[in-house]
C-alpha cells in the first residue's frame, strides 16, 4: 500500500461550503489543471477525465462524514485501484484547513515513477480547493 499526504492548505471557507462544494464530483473539474486534463464527463457522485498522454481516471464519492471528510474512490480502468481521502478541518469561522490522503495498491516498480507527479498533482488540488471562495 503506498500512502501519499499532502500539505496542509488553509481556505477562507468554512468546512460545511467546502464540503458541499467536494461533494458533488461536477466540481471536481474546476479544481483540475486545464492543461493536463481532457474527455471530462461527471455526474454528482463520480466523475471520469483522460490525463493527457497517461491514463483515464475514474472517481466516485464512496464515503461521506460531514463536514470533516470525504472519500473518493477510483473505478474503470485504472492503471491501480485507490482511494482519496479530503480532510476538512474547521479552525475558526473564516478558516479551514484541508489536505488529502491517498492510498493506492501500487507495485514497486510503477510507485517509482508516479509518486512525486501524483504528490505534485494532489498538492495542487488541494492549493486550488483552499483558494475557492464559495
Amino acid at each position: 500500500m503506498t500512502t501519499i499526504e499532502t500539505k496542509k492548505a488553509v481556505s477562507p471557507n468554512s468546512a460545511e461550503k467546502l464540503f458541499s462544494f467536494l461533494t458533488d464530483m461536477n466540481n471536481f473539474e474546476k479544481l483540475m489543471p486545464e492543461d493536463k486534463i481532457e474527455k471530462w464527463t461527471s455526474e454528482k457522485d463520480q466523475c471520469e477525465f483522460t490525463i493527457k498522454g497517461m491514463a483515464r481516471i475514474g472517481l466516485k464519492i464512496k464515503d461521506t462524514e460531514a463536514p470533516n471528510k470525504i472519500t473518493v474512490e477510483s473505478f474503470g480502468k485504472v492503471p491501480f485501484p485507490f482511494d482519496l481521502e479530503i480532510y476538512l478541518d474547521q479552525k475558526s469561522e473564516s478558516e479551514t484547513e484541508t489536505y488529502m490522503i491517498f492510498k493506492g495498491e501500487i507495485n514497486a516498480f510503477m510507485k517509482m515513477m508516479v509518486e512525486k507527479p501524483l504528490k505534485n498533482f494532489f498538492e495542487m488540488l488541494v492549493d486550488k480547493a483552499a483558494k475557492l471562495s464559495l
